[in-house]
């Protein structure tokens, strides 16, 4: 009797045996159908053999093969396997990662078509002599596994250069994998390749299309129809026969971090495996992250640098610093911007002001007694939403009418206090009447394709002002637009986030990256209350690697990442006390593993979160810090098994490796 261990998506850390029916043709990373107690899920079949720990009595059989699917591909199961033990996740869920969407009801359809015929191949990008150069050497080690870095400022032609780079890949008979941060990225990525390369079939993969059309692209991937897979993060885990490159767009982008369920990172998921395919992959992004930079200094990297613009007419924008707390501003508008807003009018320009608040004011309150709208269900503020009459939490999702009064003591004078985008809007819209303002954030874009079609108003000269938060900031070329605003990025200065500092440069760099980008000049002012920040003077000079390289000595100082590894340990319940006395527990275990074993790690006292109280779950963790990736990786899985074993159902826990953040 044949014997399949089967990775099936349930948060337990194990295969489960089940023997196999005659007839049925399994063979390692087969996709089959099994019940687990009363579900009927869709596994794989990790491994094959002929005795189970378990009494045959005792044993399921597989369903049925699920043969309308390729099988997952060898490198694909041994990197489910890799992701399990470094992020310390189930086996089962990691190779969920890897299976499409609507299985069961797609197949009594009969399986998805394949591409279409790939066309004669089209004309490849022209290249500057500097990208030129940037392509040979990322391509002289094409058979291998070779990680390079491409830092190039924005405007620079990186993704000319991933083209030419995907064009020779799949003119060898090859396929590439290109990631990108954000779903809103893909449309108009999709136009710049059919453009640039008409002849490549292309599959896109993201969580944004139906799932009848992704379970389409996931096939066309799976059977090597696809020349080239764009997608976000979740594209990684694409099945590819004929993988011969991938490339990872604004590689620092947080977007490539999964924050629940399975917690990995793309990017880093993304060069195992092209180390296990042996293949070449390419990090591209103006503002690296601190721990590619640091790779690329130790060599770990090939460095390659794009310094100037692709577009001979276009420079840099210049960066000005302007005062925030003015006397004669109007609505966080200070004179300088009103004046830079008006001549771009004039001229007809375009200007985008930049603010990282969507809504109308960040809290409500209460001038006679100093009420603030609370969250009911969040240790935070409701937002106000004006346009629709509401105040709502961006942590919970819940909503509430604007009181007519003070809830505390009945005044009816109740003041919107700080700005956010619809504020804006409207602030705009009084200081500049005949003015075309588009405001684009996530509440404006909801609908299905409003975000593709503001795009095309504002490349079609049909916007004057656009009002945006960070899905402007990046990947946009908007040809007419010469003035970038910026308020409210000092915000981010008092967060207590030791990536804060990072995270704001690359921000306020991708946002001002989007000035000045064709023939006509770029201008970027920033409203800020301190001019004599070391971001902001690295902002003016447009010098990353002054900040980044002081940035690495200050991580260094304080035992941070790149220099050091952490993981973290967050547990939610109702009950304060419930989480309290968990991660006690928790505390203690760990460090008790810590001394017998595994010297160099850190176990740092138990702390409440930095939102405290989430969607009505109270909130704590712990932080495991380690100056050697080893002795941590050693620690972690002996804690994960005493913490399933003793923590108490009404606790929810989570266990995250290299986490972006303490949420």
């Amino acid at each position: 009797m044949t014997i399949a261990r089967v990775a099936l998506p349930v948060a337990v850390d194990r295969l489960f045996d089940f023997w196999c029916p005659a007839g049925l043709d399994l063979q390692p990373g087969s996709i089959v159908r099994a019940r687990l107690a009363r579900r009927k899920l869709l596994g794989v079949a990790v491994e094959l053999g002929e005795a189970s720990d378990l009494a045959p009595e005792r044993l399921a059989p597989i369903d049925e093969l699920a043969s309308e699917l390729p099988p997952i591909p060898d490198d694909l199961c041994a990197l489910a396997r890799f992701v399990a033990d470094y992020y310390q996740q189930p086996i089962g869920q990691c190779f969920a990662q890897m299976l499409p969407p609507l299985v069961a009801r797609r197949a009594r359809r009969g399986s998805a078509p394949p591409a279409a015929p790939r066309e004669a191949p089209g004309t490849p990008p022209t290249l500057t002599a500097e990208q030129q150069s940037v392509l040979e050497g990322l391509l002289a080690d094409a058979d291998r596994f070779a990680p390079s870095l491409l830092q190039g400022v924005t405007g620079s032609g990186k993704t000319e250069v991933y083209f030419a780079a995907a064009e020779r890949t799949i003119a060898a008979g090859r396929q590439a994998l290109m990631l990108v941060p954000e779903i809103n990225l893909t449309p108009q990525l999709e136009r710049r390749i059919a453009a640039a390369l008409p002849g490549v079939r292309t599959a896109v993969l993201h969580s944004g299309l139906a799932q009848g059309q992704r379970l389409d692209n996931w096939l066309a991937a799976a059977r090597g129809h696809a020349d080239l897979v764009v997608g976000t993060r979740l594209a990684v885990f694409a099945p590819m026969p004929r993988l011969g490159l991938i490339v990872v767009d604004e590689e620092h982008d947080a977007s490539f971090k999964q924050q629940d369920g399975v917690r990995y990172h793309a990017r880093d998921v993304a060069v195992y495996r092209a180390r296990l395919r042996s293949v070449p992959i390419l990090l591209g992004s103006a503002t690296p992250s601190l721990e590619s930079y640091a790779a690329a200094r130790q060599g770990r990297y090939r460095p390659f640098t794009l310094a100037r613009r692709a577009d001979a007419r276009s420079t840099l924008p210049i960066v000005r610093l302007v005062p925030n707390r003015v006397a004669d501003g109007c609505e966080g508008l200070g004179p300088q911007l009103r004046a830079g807003i008006a001549e771009r009018l004039g001229r007809n320009e375009q200007t985008l002001l930049f603010i990282n608040r969507r809504g109308f004011a960040p809290s409500l309150l209460c001038v006679a007694c100093g009420w603030k709208a609370p969250c009911r269900r969040c240790a935070a503020r409701l937002v106000v939403h004006r346009n629709a009459g509401e105040i709502r939490c961006h942590h919970c999702g819940h909503v509430e009418r604007i009181p007519g009064a003070c809830p505390e003591c009945g005044n009816q004078d109740l003041v919107p206090v700080g700005f956010g985008t619809q504020r804006l809007e409207r602030a705009l819209s009084e200081l500049f009447p005949q003015a075309r303002i588009l405001r684009i954030d996530r509440d404006s874009t909801q609908r299905r394709g409003a975000f593709a079609a503001m795009l095309d108003a504002i490349i079609a000269g049909e916007v004057d002002i656009l009002v945006g938060t960070q899905m402007l900031a990046k990947g946009h070329d908007f040809p007419r637009l010469t003035l970038v605003g910026v308020l409210g990025a000092d915000n981010a200065l008092y967060s207590a986030d030791f990536r804060a500092t990072e995270r704001l440069f690359a921000l306020l760099e991708q946002v001002s990256g989007r000035a000045g980008r064709a023939s006509l000049p770029g201008e970027v002012l920033v409203q800020t209350d301190f001019p004599d920040h070391p971001v902001y003077a690295a902002l003016v000079a447009h010098d990353y690697d002054r900040l980044a390289q002081a940035l690495l000595r200050e991580r260094e100082l304080l035992g941070l990442p790149p220099f050091a590894h952490l993981a973290l340990l967050t547990a939610e319940a109702p009950s304060r006390a419930a989480v309290d006395a968990f991660l006690q527990r928790a505390f203690d275990a760990a460090r008790a593993i810590a001394a017998s074993a595994h010297p160099g790690c850190e176990v740092y006292p138990p702390v409440t979160a930095a939102l405290p109280r989430r969607a009505g779950l109270e909130r704590g963790q712990i932080l495991v810090q380690s100056t050697r990736r080893a002795s941590l990786h050693e620690l972690l899985p002996r804690w994960r098994a005493e913490l399933a074993h003793a923590g108490p159902r009404r606790v929810r826990w989570s266990l995250d490796v290299d986490p972006l953040g303490f949420a």
